[in-house]
């Protein structure tokens, strides 16, 4: 078996300047000081990590296949299980808390989790706002009629829900088939944006001269100045799935995807340019740090130079 550190990893977060968490297949958890240097910690689960995040540098959570939820509080030396949902078959994507107390996790199928007390419970939640347009009608009306039935058929019609993002008292939630929302009130109540896309979207950002990037399926890259009510296509040289955009302190704007994709954009996300990539393999996400990029990738930990390509 492959050393954790150079197996499928998914997400990665600097949590400070001296730590750095990263997770992946098997329940792989990976704790850094200095990005460089990794090491496994022990966890109560083989089940594929798809999201971390770190509130402070001691409260963490890791999210999963089968609605798997992990949590820490001794800046992940130790990790509890909160939540594990198998028989539902259904994976969480992402995760993201506001406080050590606040917070929510989403994913396929719908899947929206929320917790008031640091995720000793969670509770699912539906919201018909997210559902198409289309099916409103239909759905509030079996709200009246047959509660059961109307949480039944929410849950199967609701797209799956693949990205958070926060932007300042602004939340997004990015999914399939174009679905884009955003939440003035930490996800107590949705909007549903206009659709823009008909395919998946995967990551969204807020760029540094305050542009909105949202990136998807086969290389679909849009960007909005005017917060998401306008979006314009980029086209970018690349076809394969983009799976994340994030900018470095220098107002670089990098975009990571499948087959090794890495594009790099110095006009704010305006246009990209290939940056060099060798193995080919699927680059999940990624975090600009000083001088350096660190990327996990489908065969672990990638650390690139920003001075130059390589």
């Amino acid at each position: 078996m492959p050393l954790a550190a150079q197996s499928l990893l998914t997400d990665v977060q600097k949590v400070s300047d001296n730590f750095y968490v990263a997770v992946g297949e098997r329940g792989h958890i990976l704790l850094s000081n200095d990005g460089a240097q990794w090491q496994q910690v022990p966890v109560p689960t083989q089940s594929l990590l798809t999201a971390v995040f770190f509130v402070d540098e001691q409260h963490g959570w890791a999210v999963g296949h089968d609605a798997l939820i992990l949590a820490t509080s001794d800046g992940g030396a130790s990790w509890q299980l909160q939540q594990f949902l198998p028989d539902d078959d259904k994976p969480l994507l992402d995760v993201y808390f506001r406080d050590a107390q606040h917070g929510m996790a989403i994913g396929a199928y719908g899947l929206f989790f929320v917790t008031t007390d640091g995720g000793k419970n969670w509770q699912q939640e539906l919201f018909v706002e997210l559902a198409a347009e289309e099916d409103k009608e239909y759905l509030l009306d079996l709200q009246q009629t047959d509660p059961e039935i109307y949480r039944q058929e929410l849950s199967s019609i609701l797209p799956h829900f693949n990205r958070l993002f926060i932007d300042g008292n602004t939340l997004y939630m990015v999914g399939e088939s174009g679905f884009i929302a955003k939440s003035l009130d930490f996800g107590s109540s949705w909007q549903r944006m206009e659709e823009f896309y008909n395919g998946s979207l995967f990551d969204l950002h807020r760029t540094p001269q305050m542009g909105l990037l949202a990136v998807g399926l086969r290389g679909h890259v849009f960007r909005s100045e005017d917060n998401g009510q306008n979006w314009q296509q980029i086209e970018i040289s690349e076809a394969a799935t983009l799976n994340s955009v994030f900018s470095d302190a220098n107002g670089n704007v990098y975009l990571t995807g499948n087959a090794g994709t890495l594009l790099q954009s110095e006009d704010d996300g305006v246009s990209f340019a290939e940056r060099s990539q060798d193995d080919g393999k699927a680059i999940l996400n990624g975090v600009a740090l000083d001088n350096r990029m660190l990327l996990v990738t489908e065969v672990g930990i990638k650390v690139l130079n920003l001075d130059k390509s390589e």
